[in-house]
């Protein structure tokens, strides 16, 4: 008997499935969302860290290991898986983020102790540092060609978008819904399912080539034509997410110890105040010439932390408000500035490691200060180690300013 006719795929199953593949305009709207969705999942524990707190009686000290377990497995997610999709594909990379994050998720809705909540933590952090880059990468390639900067404008508006969505959502659930715990993972859980439907239907953008084994060793590598450019973003890229940092990692303790604000809404709110106000800002100054919005960035940024210290320090939530939302700008035309010039300078093959380089800046930045301000506010307290934290972003912006009139001179 003849097997072949069952075995080999015709032309008309080809084209069938070809139909069933999504446009690239659908495509690049999905890949937006699942970054959304990632970035959003990032965030949402951070309302709950006071709820942790509560429950199970941990210090401040485990809450900032609860938080940089997170980080370890994002930064050697990017340095291991960075440049893997350029390898082997988008879509493997991505289909693997997602059911690891899943896995993070149930975690999370199962956890009862602090060592199920740092499991749940680490593996996030692994899927969301596979799935920045890849999903970066992914949106550049399909980047519509009558729309050049559209894929970088993306990438700069979705995170701070998604963090401040994740928070405020998970702050609004946690006040005003049942099961604080476990009812935003399940939501989040329910659109990864989504996601993956969405990139099993998507086309694939990234030829297979040589190399993806060798590419799983650590390395940051940024081709030698574009290091001036690279170092000079790092300034106002590391004062940008070490000001995020100290927000998704103690904003919400801070509300609640220093300005005596309670709701967890106000706790999921402190975040949005900076990270809405940065996506809200990254999507007005697009059109802006970039050496503009890398100084404006490095400006609002040292003058909207320092109206925040003011704040914190006469212990007025409005002066302290009105900060945030100054940085939020700063912080935005940073992300914008900075993930847009990468976007438009990187070619095809050096995008996942590009962006891996930038992101691991990025995330170390984000990472290490909060660590350090975690363990410095059990002998100082929240308020002494807040007022010192800021005073740093306040030169590191500074910094960021000095840079960049160099780099133009």
């Amino acid at each position: 008997m003849n097997t072949s006719l069952t075995l080999a795929p015709t032309a008309a199953d080809e084209r069938t499935v070809r139909r069933r593949r999504l446009s690239h305009p659908a495509a690049f709207a999905a890949i937006a969302a699942i970054l959304v969705a990632f970035t959003a999942a990032s965030s949402a524990p951070s309302p709950l860290y006071v709820v942790y707190q509560q429950l199970w009686s941990f210090s401040a000290v485990t809450l900032t290991v609860v938080f940089a377990v997170y980080v370890v497995g994002l930064i050697g997610a990017l340095l291991v898986l960075g440049a893997l999709s350029d390898h082997v594909g988008r879509r493997p990379v991505l289909v693997a983020a997602i059911g690891l994050e899943a896995v993070a998720l149930v975690l999370f809705l199962a956890a009862g102790d602090v060592g199920v909540l740092l499991a749940a933590r680490f593996l996030q952090g692994i899927a969301t540092g596979a799935a920045l880059t890849t999903l970066g990468a992914t949106l550049i390639d399909l980047n519509p060609p009558h729309a050049p900067g559209r894929a970088g404008l993306v990438n700069s508006i979705v995170p701070p978008a998604g963090l401040a969505l994740g928070s405020l959502g998970t702050g609004a659930l946690v006040q005003y819904a049942p099961g604080p715990t476990h009812l935003v993972y399940a939501l989040l859980l329910a659109g990864m399912v989504l996601a993956a439907v969405v990139v099993l239907l998507m086309p694939e953008t990234s030829r297979r080539r040589p190399g993806g084994a060798r590419s799983l060793v650590p390395r940051l590598g940024v081709p030698a034509r574009l290091r001036a450019d690279m170092l000079a973003l790092v300034p106002i890229i590391v004062a940008s997410w070490a000001l995020g940092g100290l927000y998704l990692s103690l904003g919400p303790s801070v509300a609640v110890e220093v300005f005596g604000l309670s709701s967890h809404l106000i706790g999921g709110l402190v975040v949005t105040l900076l990270c809405g106000t940065g996506a809200v800002t990254a999507f007005a100054l697009r059109s802006y010439p970039t050496p503009r919005v890398l100084t404006l960035a490095g400006a609002l940024l040292t003058a909207g932390t320092a109206v925040t210290l003011l704040g914190v320090q006469a212990g007025s939530v409005l002066l302290a408000a009105a900060g945030t939302v100054i940085a939020g700008v700063g912080f935005g035309a940073s992300a914008l500035a900075s993930f847009g010039t990468l976007a438009v300078l990187a070619a095809p093959a050096e995008r996942g490691e590009l962006f891996a380089v930038a992101l691991t800046i990025a995330y170390v930045a984000f990472s290490l200060p909060a660590v350090v301000a975690g363990l410095a506010a059990t002998s100082y307290g929240l308020h002494g180690t807040a007022l010192a934290y800021g005073l740093v972003v306040v030169a590191l912006g500074g910094t960021a300013l000095v840079a960049q009139r160099s780099r133009r001179a």
